[in-house]
């Protein structure tokens, strides 16, 4: 229990005769963060579904918290905490009472007709996510009456009230102001600090994985990187070596000649390892007045996949 907490291996999902997911392998130890990318229709909800169990795969392993999605779906239920991409709240209900639902659903407790005759335990918990949120003074409102990102925060609360062992969030912090994305991260980080929580998430915010322990990149259902932050920026973008000089159009020229691919804005930006930036130096004989060397961002990695297409 303590490794391999997610494990997926050779995963494979068909829709209606296409394979949307194909061969992705993942394993993810207790207290890890990995983050999800990849452009629309890569498979990233998808591949989240399978693991919440609310989608059933085709082929292949996968088991969250030791236990097989298809054959124990309570247990992985019961250990999981989901923010769903699309929201699934109970309109007619107040926020807290859709919280209190999801707790008795989910065992904590047995029904309560109130918030007040709900343990101390719960209502301090509630009161601990609500105000790391910002809703304190929404938390008995009807929810008809609240704006999608305060939607969006009820959904945040709604699946930590209990205290699950891991997290599967599908762009959890869509909807939400900066200050609230801030507040959720912070709580977030704090809560795998205490209690180890891993954390397996899609979004298009490319900073909400910069710091995570792996990231994996898959496009059109198969996984192109996956590695540490560092290793799938070297995998895909490599570095830039950034030069310049006072005669520009003779090294346009010169790096044309030498069949070296280049980009022209303030400055020369080439692409290259970062083994050989040494032995192309040499092979320029135009003087230059500017040498730098660059580490690729993980925006290079995921564009170079991409290009121009729009997050999911």
């Amino acid at each position: 229990m303590e490794n391999n907490f997610i494990k997926i291996k050779n995963l494979k999902k068909i829709y209606s005769k296409r394979e949307v997911v194909s061969d992705v392998s993942i394993q993810l130890n207790k207290g890890e963060v990995i983050g999800l990318l990849g452009p629309n229709g890569a498979g990233k909800t998808t591949t989240i579904s399978v693991l919440t169990t609310t989608l059933l795969a085709t082929a292949g392993i996968v088991r969250v918290c030791g236990y097989d999605v298809s054959m124990d779906p309570s247990e992985v239920r019961r250990n999981a905490g989901i923010i769903f991409q699309n929201r699934s709240l109970d309109e007619n209900l107040t926020a807290e009472e859709n919280i209190r639902l999801h707790s008795i659903l989910y065992g904590m407790y047995s029904f309560r007709p109130t918030f007040g005759t709900m343990p101390l335990e719960y209502r301090q918990k509630v009161n601990e996510l609500a105000s790391v949120l910002g809703i304190e003074s929404e938390i008995h409102k009807p929810i008809k009456v609240f704006s999608g990102g305060m939607k969006r925060k009820l959904e945040i609360i709604r699946g930590l009230i209990h205290g699950p062992k891991v997290l599967f969030l599908d762009e959890p912090t869509t909807g939400l102001d900066p200050e609230s994305r801030r507040n959720l991260w912070e709580y977030l980080s704090d809560e795998q600090e205490r209690n180890g929580v891993t954390v397996f998430l899609s979004t298009h915010y490319l900073e909400e994985v910069d710091n995570a322990d792996r990231i994996c990149i898959i496009d059109r259902g198969r996984i192109v990187s996956l590695g540490t932050p560092e290793e799938v920026k070297s995998d895909l973008a490599g570095a830039y070596l950034i030069v310049d000089c006072e005669d520009r159009s003779a090294l346009s020229n010169e790096l044309k000649s030498l069949d070296i691919d280049f980009e022209i804005s303030r400055r020369f930006k080439i692409q290259v390892p970062p083994s050989e930036v040494h032995k192309l130096l040499r092979s320029i004989k135009t003087p230059l007045t500017v040498v730098e060397t660059q580490a690729a961002t993980l925006e290079d990695a995921y564009l170079k996949i991409i290009g121009e297409k729009s997050w999911n």
